[in-house]
């Protein structure tokens, strides 16, 4: 029996609630209560449905066990980022939930719903004022031999966002084999069977929907449902990366796990290396042997691989490095997201080491960027830096079958080079074609010392311009045409950002223009060299800018500052992580520093 335990009186009906578009769900326990098993079932079960959807993780920053929460958030339409609040928290347990619970805000019309044994409810969640509501998930799920409370809460979550119970019974049956399959789908019906009552459907408008139903209404288009990791990794391999060197580490190991198991069906080969720099410098060989290459890793990781990426640059040797961020310096906070990586992305190479730096925009955007970095980094001869983070590598998302992209470019090879040959000619786009190994007449020198066009290393004044020149001049003069970003909106206001804030400002630039403010976003993919004509077009007509970006420095709006003298000032506002960045404080900074007259300048959060 279902309990009521808050501030509202035991009698009191659950209140109804009015289907909306889109419900955010928190599903909290220890290590092994099958939090993540719950919530990707749950996600998997609403995009049968017809629904969208997203799913972030969030754990303690223990290696095994500890605390951890699924945090989904479903719609009738496409979502990227988090809500300003959740609807329902589920707590298999307490286990240290106050670690992460201020990644859980509630509000009081929320519903908390958590294990009958659980024990007390702790003081940073009932302060909330949601109601709480008792549940006997282990006595629900001992009525089916071998049964498990985390199925149970699938059932419930189910009933309560109306999903027809056979799409959630096919979820399930695609999650688990042999005997498994037939105790699952029993005490998944008693999670059916003991919902709570807490009307939440979710507002659809497809045809043939009436009311809250999500009954089994079939996608329009086809839908994907992948993390941010997969995404890269399917972009990689669009883009013709063909080897991979890997040494694990979070939140980019989920990555280099899923291209070891399709790089094969490709003819392609992972190999795990001992360490960072043996990682990079793999790559740096398979690529200078004619294979396309990438790694992948994180702040601490991308740190130890620097010098050889300058390696790369001076050798004019093409690769990839997805730089997964997490909070740092140092180990920092592996499990949680942050923006921390620019500055040494852009300018951590020493000398002048001029390379490509891109973001992704979202989860789906991972892939088009990824590839698009393989088809650069190919065609410019240059390493390529993808900042992705732990908030885009790890969430999982629902989104309609991303167009095929057909890799245009590819790199310039040096099929019959002759006795003459020059690896580091001054070409007119600063591109020289590049002579695979074993090509007769190719030999050349490829190191990381000043070389004059043979590649024969030189201490003279003019070599070093030349070649200096030369790197610099085939990136800054290159056509990389409207994919260097993305501009929505119009108005004299606009909030430029880059990455996993994007999600955030979007969506609260679209609730500004629904009370009747202009804003127009610009969100950044390509970071370095900055598209500075670009991005002076896309702020033609604004009035003011502001900078939004999810580290503690402001590292994007100190880059802007020092790289052009801009059509409007620019202020700045930041935060660093755990917290992500959420819709509803955007709407108030945006309103708030666009609207008042003061002279541009860093303003922390």
């Amino acid at each position: 029996m279902t309990t009521d335990i808050g501030t509202q009186p035991e009698t009191a009906p659950a209140a109804p609630g009015t289907p909306s578009n889109t419900l955010s769900i928190a599903i909290s326990g220890s290590g092994g209560a099958g939090v993540m098993t719950v919530g990707e079932l749950l996600l998997d079960a609403a995009a049968r449905a017809g629904l969208y959807g997203r799913m972030g993780r969030t754990f303690g920053p223990q290696i095994r066990g500890g605390e951890a929460a699924a945090l989904l958030r479903l719609s009738s339409r496409p979502v990227e980022g988090v809500g300003d609040a959740y609807d329902l928290l589920v707590a298999l347990d307490w286990g240290n939930i106050d670690r992460f619970a201020d990644e859980i805000p509630l509000a009081s019309d929320s519903r908390v719903l958590f294990e009958a044994r659980a024990g007390e409810v702790p003081e940073i969640i009932a302060r909330t004022g949601a109601r709480l509501l008792e549940q006997p998930y282990g006595e629900i799920a001992r009525g089916v031999r071998g049964g498990r409370s985390n199925l149970v809460v699938l059932g419930q979550l189910a009933r309560i966002l109306a999903l027809d119970p056979e799409v959630v019974r096919d979820a399930v049956r695609g999650r688990f084999g042999g005997t498994a399959i037939d105790t699952a789908l029993a005490v998944l019906d008693l999670g059916l069977d003991r919902a709570p009552p807490i009307d939440r459907p979710i507002k659809r408008s497809s045809a043939g929907a009436t009311g809250g139903s999500t009954a089994s209404l079939p996608p329009a288009t086809p839908r994907w449902n992948l993390s941010g990791n997969q995404a890269a990794g399917l972009g990689a391999l669009r883009g013709g990366v063909r080897f991979v060197a890997a040494y694990p580490i979070t939140p980019a190991t989920d990555l280099l796990e899923w291209l070891a198991v399709e790089l094969p069906a490709v003819e392609g080969h992972l190999v795990q290396a001992e360490d960072e720099l043996a990682a990079v410098n793999m790559c740096i060989g398979a690529s200078f042997g004619g294979v396309p290459a990438m790694t992948a890793t994180s702040g601490p990781g991308l740190a130890l691989m620097l010098e050889s990426v300058g390696l790369a640059v001076a050798a004019e040797v093409p690769m990839v490095i997805v730089d997964v961020m997490r909070g740092g310096p140092s180990t920092g906070i592996p499990t949680k997201s942050e923006q921390t990586d620019l500055d040494v992305a852009v300018h951590g190479l020493h000398g002048e080491a001029p390379h490509l730096v891109l973001a992704p925009l979202g989860v789906a955007d991972c892939l088009f960027t990824t590839q698009w970095s393989v088809e650069l980094a190919e065609a410019l001869q240059v390493p390529a830096l993808v900042l992705s983070d732990q908030s885009l590598a790890q969430s999982r998302l629902v989104v309609d079958e991303p167009p095929v992209r057909v890799s245009p470019a590819t790199r310039r090879r040096a099929e019959a080079p002759g006795e003459g040959y020059r690896r580091y000619a001054l070409t007119d786009d600063g591109v020289s074609p590049m002579a695979v190994p074993g090509t007769p007449g190719g030999m050349h020198v490829a190191d990381g010392l000043t070389h004059d066009p043979r590649g024969r290393p030189s201490s003279r004044a003019s070599d070093h311009s030349a070649q200096l020149d030369k790197r610099r001049d085939k990136l800054v003069g290159f056509d990389f045409g409207d994919a260097w970003g993305e501009v929505d909106g119009d108005g004299s206001l606009a909030v430029i950002t880059w990455g996993s804030s994007t999600a955030a400002v979007r969506e609260a630039a679209a609730r500004l223009r629904a009370s009747g403010r202009a804003v127009r976003t610009i969100a950044l993919r390509l970071l370095s060299p900055l598209p500075v004509e670009a991005l002076t077009r896309a702020l033609d007509g604004v009035e003011r800018a502001i900078v939004v970006e999810h580290n503690h420095s402001g590292q994007l709006h100190r880059q802007l500052r020092a790289a052009a003298d801009w059509p409007c000032p620019l202020f700045a506002w930041h935060r660093p992580g755990p917290l992500p960045l959420r819709p509803g404080e955007l709407v108030e900074v945006i309103d708030a520093r666009l609207t008042a007259c003061s002279p541009p300048e860093e303003t922390p959060a």
